[in-house]
Protein backbone atom coordinates (compact mmCIF):
# COMPACT_ATOMS: atom_id res chain seq x y z
CA UNK A 1 0.00 0.00 0.00
CA UNK A 2 1.24 3.26 -0.78
CA UNK A 3 0.96 6.34 1.67
CA UNK A 4 0.46 10.00 0.49
CA UNK A 5 1.13 12.48 2.33
CA UNK A 6 -0.74 15.79 1.75
CA UNK A 7 1.98 18.19 0.31
CA UNK A 8 1.92 21.86 1.72
CA UNK A 9 1.88 24.38 -0.86
CA UNK A 10 5.39 26.46 -0.32
CA UNK A 11 4.91 30.15 1.47
CA UNK A 12 4.56 32.75 -0.82
CA UNK A 13 7.19 35.68 -0.52
CA UNK A 14 4.62 37.87 0.45
CA UNK A 15 3.43 35.88 3.58
CA UNK A 16 6.98 36.01 5.09
CA UNK A 17 7.31 39.20 4.24
CA UNK A 18 4.28 39.98 5.89
CA UNK A 19 5.43 37.69 9.42
CA UNK A 20 8.88 39.35 9.46
CA UNK A 21 7.33 42.94 9.25
CA UNK A 22 4.45 41.70 12.06
CA UNK A 23 7.83 40.57 14.41
CA UNK A 24 9.96 43.91 13.43
CA UNK A 25 7.17 46.21 14.43
CA UNK A 26 6.25 44.06 17.83
CA UNK A 27 10.47 43.99 18.61
CA UNK A 28 10.17 47.87 17.90
CA UNK A 29 6.83 48.26 20.38
CA UNK A 30 8.77 45.76 23.04
CA UNK A 31 11.90 48.08 22.84
CA UNK A 32 9.85 51.16 23.26
CA UNK A 33 8.37 50.34 26.25
CA UNK A 34 11.79 49.35 27.58
CA UNK A 35 13.18 52.78 26.60
CA UNK A 36 10.33 54.54 28.63
CA UNK A 37 10.14 52.37 31.40
CA UNK A 38 13.87 53.24 31.62
CA UNK A 39 13.36 56.70 31.45
CA UNK A 40 10.67 56.26 34.17
CA UNK A 41 13.11 54.42 36.72
CA UNK A 42 14.85 57.23 38.07
CA UNK A 43 11.45 59.05 39.06
CA UNK A 44 10.63 56.39 41.05
CA UNK A 45 13.72 56.16 43.25
CA UNK A 46 12.79 58.88 46.17
CA UNK A 47 15.25 60.80 48.29
CA UNK A 48 15.40 60.37 51.84
CA UNK A 49 14.80 64.02 52.26
CA UNK A 50 11.57 64.18 50.31
CA UNK A 51 10.12 61.06 51.74
CA UNK A 52 10.18 62.27 54.86
CA UNK A 53 12.78 59.88 56.23
CA UNK A 54 14.17 61.44 59.58
CA UNK A 55 17.77 61.44 60.24
CA UNK A 56 18.81 58.67 63.51
CA UNK A 57 18.45 59.55 66.49
CA UNK A 58 21.09 60.77 68.46
CA UNK A 59 23.22 58.33 71.05
CA UNK A 60 24.38 59.06 74.06
CA UNK A 61 28.22 58.77 73.54
CA UNK A 62 27.55 61.39 70.40
CA UNK A 63 26.55 63.55 72.87
CA UNK A 64 29.40 62.67 75.39
CA UNK A 65 32.11 63.23 72.96
CA UNK A 66 30.77 66.40 71.41
CA UNK A 67 29.91 65.18 67.84
CA UNK A 68 26.60 66.97 67.54
CA UNK A 69 26.45 69.53 65.02
CA UNK A 70 25.79 73.23 66.69
CA UNK A 71 22.45 74.23 67.07
CA UNK A 72 20.79 76.34 64.14
CA UNK A 73 20.99 79.48 64.54
CA UNK A 74 18.84 82.55 63.35
CA UNK A 75 21.17 83.97 61.29
CA UNK A 76 22.29 80.99 59.16
CA UNK A 77 18.75 80.60 57.88
CA UNK A 78 18.15 81.49 54.09
CA UNK A 79 15.51 84.32 54.58
CA UNK A 80 16.85 87.22 56.45
CA UNK A 81 16.27 91.08 55.28
CA UNK A 82 17.49 94.13 56.43
CA UNK A 83 15.42 96.60 56.21
CA UNK A 84 16.31 100.52 56.78
CA UNK A 85 13.62 103.22 57.10
CA UNK A 86 14.39 107.09 56.87
CA UNK A 87 12.63 109.80 56.84
CA UNK A 88 9.38 108.23 57.55
CA UNK A 89 8.57 109.80 60.86
CA UNK A 90 9.29 109.04 65.14
CA UNK A 91 8.67 105.51 65.84
CA UNK A 92 8.93 104.57 62.29
CA UNK A 93 12.50 105.44 61.25
CA UNK A 94 15.32 102.98 62.24
CA UNK A 95 16.86 99.35 61.22
CA UNK A 96 14.96 96.37 61.90
CA UNK A 97 16.23 92.86 61.11
CA UNK A 98 13.83 90.13 60.16
CA UNK A 99 14.08 86.27 59.99
CA UNK A 100 11.26 84.13 58.35
CA UNK A 101 10.80 80.95 58.46
CA UNK A 102 10.46 80.45 61.86
CA UNK A 103 9.83 84.36 61.96
CA UNK A 104 12.34 86.29 64.61
CA UNK A 105 14.52 89.24 64.26
CA UNK A 106 13.83 92.99 65.57
CA UNK A 107 11.12 93.99 63.47
CA UNK A 108 8.21 95.53 64.86
CA UNK A 109 5.44 92.92 63.43
CA UNK A 110 7.38 89.61 62.09
CA UNK A 111 4.51 87.76 61.68
CA UNK A 112 2.82 90.61 60.00
CA UNK A 113 6.16 91.19 57.71
CA UNK A 114 7.42 87.32 56.61
CA UNK A 115 3.28 87.14 56.18
CA UNK A 116 3.24 89.79 53.37
CA UNK A 117 6.63 88.61 52.26
CA UNK A 118 4.93 85.48 51.34
CA UNK A 119 2.00 86.28 49.61
CA UNK A 120 3.95 88.84 47.02
CA UNK A 121 6.40 85.92 46.37
CA UNK A 122 5.59 84.24 43.34
CA UNK A 123 7.40 81.78 40.91
CA UNK A 124 8.86 83.83 38.05
CA UNK A 125 8.26 87.69 39.65
CA UNK A 126 11.14 89.73 41.80
CA UNK A 127 8.47 90.60 45.10
CA UNK A 128 11.18 93.33 45.01
CA UNK A 129 10.90 94.48 41.48
CA UNK A 130 11.40 98.51 40.96
CA UNK A 131 8.81 99.98 38.75
CA UNK A 132 8.98 99.52 35.54
CA UNK A 133 10.49 101.69 32.94
CA UNK A 134 7.79 103.45 30.59
CA UNK A 135 5.00 103.27 33.50
CA UNK A 136 2.75 106.23 33.69
CA UNK A 137 2.42 107.37 37.00
CA UNK A 138 0.38 109.94 39.06
CA UNK A 139 2.34 113.00 39.98
CA UNK A 140 1.58 112.89 43.41
CA UNK A 141 4.86 112.90 45.96
CA UNK A 142 4.23 111.11 49.08
CA UNK A 143 6.84 112.43 51.32
CA UNK A 144 10.72 111.89 51.87
CA UNK A 145 10.48 108.40 53.72
CA UNK A 146 13.03 106.23 51.62
CA UNK A 147 13.71 102.60 52.47
CA UNK A 148 16.58 99.74 51.56
CA UNK A 149 16.08 96.45 51.89
CA UNK A 150 18.93 94.09 51.34
CA UNK A 151 19.52 90.40 52.49
CA UNK A 152 18.41 87.12 51.31
CA UNK A 153 14.92 86.04 50.45
CA UNK A 154 13.57 83.02 48.90
CA UNK A 155 17.43 81.85 48.04
CA UNK A 156 17.85 85.15 46.28
CA UNK A 157 20.18 88.50 47.04
CA UNK A 158 18.15 91.41 47.98
CA UNK A 159 19.13 94.75 47.55
CA UNK A 160 15.93 97.13 46.99
CA UNK A 161 15.24 100.67 47.21
CA UNK A 162 11.54 102.39 48.23
CA UNK A 163 10.69 105.69 48.12
CA UNK A 164 7.30 107.82 47.50
CA UNK A 165 7.79 110.30 44.62
CA UNK A 166 4.85 109.33 43.05
CA UNK A 167 1.89 107.28 42.90
CA UNK A 168 3.43 103.82 41.68
CA UNK A 169 6.03 104.31 43.95
CA UNK A 170 3.76 105.05 46.85
CA UNK A 171 1.90 102.10 45.74
CA UNK A 172 4.70 99.83 45.64
CA UNK A 173 5.66 100.89 49.09
CA UNK A 174 2.17 99.82 50.51
CA UNK A 175 2.17 96.92 48.90
CA UNK A 176 4.85 96.01 51.30
CA UNK A 177 3.37 97.09 54.29
CA UNK A 178 3.55 96.17 57.16
CA UNK A 179 7.56 95.06 55.86
CA UNK A 180 7.77 98.68 55.96
CA UNK A 181 6.21 101.01 58.23
CA UNK A 182 2.73 102.66 57.21
CA UNK A 183 2.87 105.89 55.77
CA UNK A 184 0.58 108.50 54.71
CA UNK A 185 -2.27 110.31 55.98
CA UNK A 186 -2.59 111.11 59.48
CA UNK A 187 -5.32 109.04 61.66
CA UNK A 188 -9.12 110.13 60.93
CA UNK A 189 -10.92 112.22 63.38
CA UNK A 190 -13.99 109.94 64.45
CA UNK A 191 -17.48 111.38 65.11
CA UNK A 192 -16.91 110.84 69.04
CA UNK A 193 -13.87 113.51 67.86
CA UNK A 194 -11.43 110.65 68.52
CA UNK A 195 -8.94 109.42 66.25
CA UNK A 196 -9.95 106.26 64.17
CA UNK A 197 -7.59 103.74 62.38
Amino acid sequence: MVSVSPVLPAPSVTSVTSVTSVTARCRRRVLASLAVAACLLPLTAVPAAASGAMPPPVRPEDRASGAMPPPVRAEDQGDHLTVVVRHAGVGRDGRYDLYCHPEAGRHPDPAGACRVLDENTRWGRDPFAPVAPGTVCTMVHGGPATARITGTWAGRPVDATYDREDGCRIARWDHMVPLLPRVGAPAQVGPQGGASA
